[in-house]
């Protein structure tokens, strides 16, 4: 199969490399210093620290035109990009036979034009954008260095189309990698973009050392939100206990690669939200994304006061300890 990963970041490198030992995997970069590096050394030193990529993934990038030379021949296209550039992308790649997946995990944080007015999340941008693309999102509770690592990974594989979720499966189901069929894309999607403003609230629950006690009453009630929200945009219960909404969280919300968490971390000892976000190096979708989570939520009438503390702790309208006294505050309620 010729597979084409658009996005040389850590999760597209490390899906692309996992993939290259089966099939004919090309990976394209839109840095020309990237791609040289990519080609010289088989190493991804900014975001794969320490890996050695497989010889036999490809490299290629540096211009527009490189990309649509990339695209000639593929079976499978998958987007690693962040979800800011899913419309532009989806968008270019509107016309093609191939199926196109996605990564991104997030709604779109900014308004754009016919958009709704909270944002979207990718499968929505791409009705707007593509709407015959045959397409999906591979999803899941996954971080890039373990499955760059060979370390045994289970994913999800949502589609409408039956074929896509087949191509997905053939794609990258291997060895160390399980990959799950799933019709649900709301869910997965919901799932993969909620517990990203989850684990900022945890990362701020452990680093104000608030016990185990408490990360897990957050952790069970903050699926509680993701499931309401998830249903109220057309999602199956379900699907939030299974790899993309409650495997997805626990290991985003515990785990110590998860940059999200890692910001909850940061504010919890006191540093702003500038100088949490610079000192990652990478993207965390969940400082772009809370508020329209939260938007989209209110929207809906579905109530989040965990995602809403977190957006008014960003927003600098609370500080650590004040946003787990709202929390705590709350009135006493049955349990749903």
């Amino acid at each position: 199969m010729n597979i084409l990963v658009i996005g040389a970041g850590a999760w597209g490198t490390a899906l692309a490399a996992s993939s290259a030992t089966r099939h004919r995997v090309t990976l394209w970069a839109r840095d020309a210093s990237l791609v040289q590096t990519l080609a010289d050394t088989h190493t991804n030193p900014r975001y794969l620290p320490g890996i050695t990529l497989p010889a036999s993934l490809r490299v290629a990038g540096g211009s527009d035109a490189s990309l649509a030379d990339a695209l000639t021949g593929q079976d499978l296209i998958v987007v690693a990009t962040p979800v800011s550039a899913a419309r532009s992308m989806l968008t270019r790649l509107q016309n093609l036979a191939a199926p196109v997946a996605w990564l991104s995990k997030g709604f779109e944080a900014t308004v754009a034009a016919g958009a709704e007015p909270h944002g979207l999340l990718v499968h929505e941008i791409r009705a707007q954008v593509a709407p015959g693309l045959l397409a999906g999102v591979l999803s899941g509770p996954s971080f890039a260095l373990e499955v760059a690592r060979g370390q045994p990974t289970a994913l999800v594989a949502a589609s409408e189309h039956s074929s896509v979720r087949e191509t997905l499966v053939q794609a990258f189901h291997g060895p160390a990698l399980r990959v799950y069929a799933n019709d649900d894309v709301v869910g997965v999607e919901v799932g993969g973009a909620v517990k990203n403003v989850l684990a900022i609230a945890t990362g701020l629950c452990d680093g104000l050392q608030l016990g185990l006690n408490a990360r897990a009453a957050l952790i069970t009630r903050g699926l509680a939100e993701m499931t309401r929200l998830g249903v109220a945009l057309g999602a199956r219960p379900e699907t939030f206990t299974g790899l993309s909404g409650l495997g997805d969280l626990v290991l985003t919300a515990t785990g110590d690669l998860s940059r999200n968490r890692r910001v909850g971390l940061l504010l919890a000892q006191g540093q702003s939200l500038a100088q949490a976000v610079d000192s990652l190096g990478h993207v965390a979708e969940g400082v772009y994304c809370a508020r329209t989570v939260v938007q989209r939520a209110a929207g809906l009438g579905v109530d989040m006061p965990i995602a809403r503390s977190v957006v008014d702790l960003l927003d600098g309208k609370l500080q650590p300890a004040a946003a787990v006294a709202v929390l705590m505050g709350r009135e006493p309620t049955a349990e749903l």
